[in-house]
């Protein structure tokens, strides 16, 4: 069993809150979404494991277990072409949870236009293997959001 805990503080809002059908329709997968408080903050690894993909928008950890958690800060922030965005780690890295990957603004990110909402997405599951999903209350960065069969 994965625990996945947030990469961020705010509010968790489920999936099919968040403002992109692909995310909200679980295309890319089960999971569910953070809406991030508004102050600059660090987005953290919500697994043990690799960075195996890395953008200033968006990265997937990979554990020893072969689970992929895709974390994608806000919605549409590809068009950013990263800035407001500064990596903290590099592809391949090994990574702890809770560790600093990703320093970025949700703020500036809605000031630039785009949603702040972060998905938090359990890559290649099903949603039957997901357990114990939050998609409500506030968390903070480290609480769990859901555990993975």
């Amino acid at each position: 069993m994965t625990t996945v805990t947030s990469p961020l503080t705010g509010r968790a809002i489920g999936l099919t809150e968040v403002p992109d059908p692909v995310f909200s329709g679980a295309m890319v997968g089960p999971g569910t979404a953070i809406d991030p408080v508004r102050e600059p903050s660090e987005a953290v690894s919500p697994v043990d494991g690799i960075i195996v993909s890395l953008h200033p928008h968006a990265f997937v950890v990979v554990d020893d277990q072969g689970h992929g958690v895709l974390t994608h800060l806000g919605i549409d922030t590809v068009q950013l072409n990263g800035e407001g965005f500064e990596l903290l780690v590099n592809k391949g890295d090994t990574v702890a949870r809770g560790q600093a990957v990703v320093r970025w603004d949700p703020a500036g990110v809605e000031a630039a236009g785009k949603s702040p909402i972060c998905p938090v997405v359990a890559l290649e599951a099903t949603a039957e293997s997901l357990s114990q999903v939050r998609e409500s209350g506030e968390v903070k960065a480290g609480d769990t959001l859901f555990g993975w069969q």
